[in-house]
């Protein structure tokens, strides 16, 4: 199953443990999403990201529980992002952590792609609920 829809995101600064050093600047944010369409639901979760002296070149990695109806079931699951951009050209592995989903969505798998164009976010989520 394939579905498509629009999301919205706010991201807070948040206190981090660790510094960088030599020009790499670490952070971490509060993660806060709404989605909308066929996937009815809101996340929180937290984001770690870095930032090099280079133009262009970055990594991510997150964690976030999404929690609402997915095609009229109800449940939550959890996704992993793991994201590097490396002087401009990106990769992104956004997965549903394997036995996350509860009630309804038990046994779900999938990946997202996230799209950002003309400043809003979508995103195109492929998945498989097995009996």
């Amino acid at each position: 199953m394939k579905i498509t829809g629009e999301f919205e995101v706010k991201l807070e600064p948040m206190k981090a443990y660790a510094e960088g050093n030599d020009g790499i600047k670490l952070s971490r944010m509060s993660l806060d999403k709404t989605f909308y369409g066929e996937l009815d639901a809101t996340s929180k979760g937290e984001m770690l990201s870095v930032m090099t002296p280079v133009k262009g070149s970055a990594g991510y990695v997150a964690i976030e529980q999404v929690q609402g109806m997915l095609k009229g079931k109800k449940g939550g699951f959890v996704l992993q992002h793991f994201g590097t951009m490396d002087k401009g050209e990106d990769r992104l592995i956004l997965e549903v952590v394997p036995d996350s989903a509860t009630d309804e969505l038990k046994g779900l798998s999938g990946k997202m792609a996230i799209i950002i164009e003309g400043g809003k976010h979508f995103y195109e989520f492929e998945y498989q609920l097995s009996s």
